[in-house]
């Protein structure tokens, strides 16, 4: 008697049920923009009808959105959630506030590490200048993109296509004289801020205010966060802010290394 040989076995049926959706949003992580479903599933190794199905699911669920086009997908706001939750695990808070407390002391103002959200730049953490002449924008605030340093600094890490199309999606609102509202000359500014690595807001988002940002990047060299530092003019100037840049550069790289370390890294 001849003896039966095992049905080979299919992609599908080699990745466990429960990892699927985490595979999904693991390969969404490792894009820089929105993708298909069809080039998902082609990645993990699941059939077309499979990875519809399960896209369909994680959309409704607020886990996945389109993208800029009809077919592509992109993170939800489920998905930026939980990425927010994880920045906020208690061992890189730790890390993290040491690195913003040692960037205030030298600076001697406030300084912030925002992330980009849906309606803006997020304040997820901030160290208080020890000044009792301060500008307060707490934990949890949201600023516009346009006319800071933190959202100017997010905006020209985006490729080129991707920025201007943003840039002329945002309402170009005008919070102070020095606002910029002209989507060209908003554009040409964030090029500049691409080429030399940090951004400025000079009295942009509010009359009396100067800020510095640098973006903090993961092991990818993908944006991740902001980290800026802002104080009132009669004590915190473009120039004064300039020659900190140094100081805060480091720091963002001090970040990217206590952030994104890999296991290996960290032995």
């Amino acid at each position: 008697m001849i003896p039966k040989m095992d049905a080979p076995v299919s992609d599908e049926e080699r990745i466990p049920t429960n990892l699927r959706a985490l595979l999904i949003l693991e390969a969404l992580a490792a894009e820089s923009g929105p993708i298909t479903p069809t080039e998902l599933g082609r990645r993990i190794g699941l059939p077309k009808q499979t990875i519809h199905r399960l896209c369909a699911t994680l959309m409704e669920e607020g886990y996945l959105a389109r993208g800029d086009s009809e077919k592509g997908l992109r993170p939800g706001r489920r998905a930026r959630d939980i990425a927010m939750g994880i920045l906020h695990d208690n061992a890189d808070v730790l890390t993290r506030r040491q690195i913003l407390k040692r960037i205030s002391a030298e600076v001697q103002e406030t300084v912030n590490f925002a992330a980009p959200t849906a309606d803006g730049m997020t304040y997820v953490d901030r160290v208080e200048t020890d000044w009792a002449f301060r500008i307060q924008l707490p934990i949890g605030a949201v600023v516009p993109f346009h006319c800071t340093a933190s959202g100017k600094t997010y905006l020209a890490s985006l490729p080129a296509a991707r920025r201007r199309k943003l840039v002329h999606a945002l309402t170009l609102e005008a919070r102070s004289d020095n606002s910029k509202t002209d989507p060209e000359e908003l554009l040409a500014e964030l090029s500049e801020i691409a080429s030399q690595g940090y951004a400025i807001d000079n009295e942009e988002l509010m009359e009396g205010m100067v800020a510095l940002s640098a973006p903090v990047l993961d092991h990818r060299g993908r944006f991740i966060a902001a980290i800026a530092f802002h104080g009132p003019t009669p004590r915190l100037t473009v120039d004064i802010a300039l020659s900190h840049l140094e100081t805060l550069k480091s720091a963002s790289r001090d970040l990217t290394e206590a952030l994104f370390a890999t296991t290996d890294d960290q032995r």
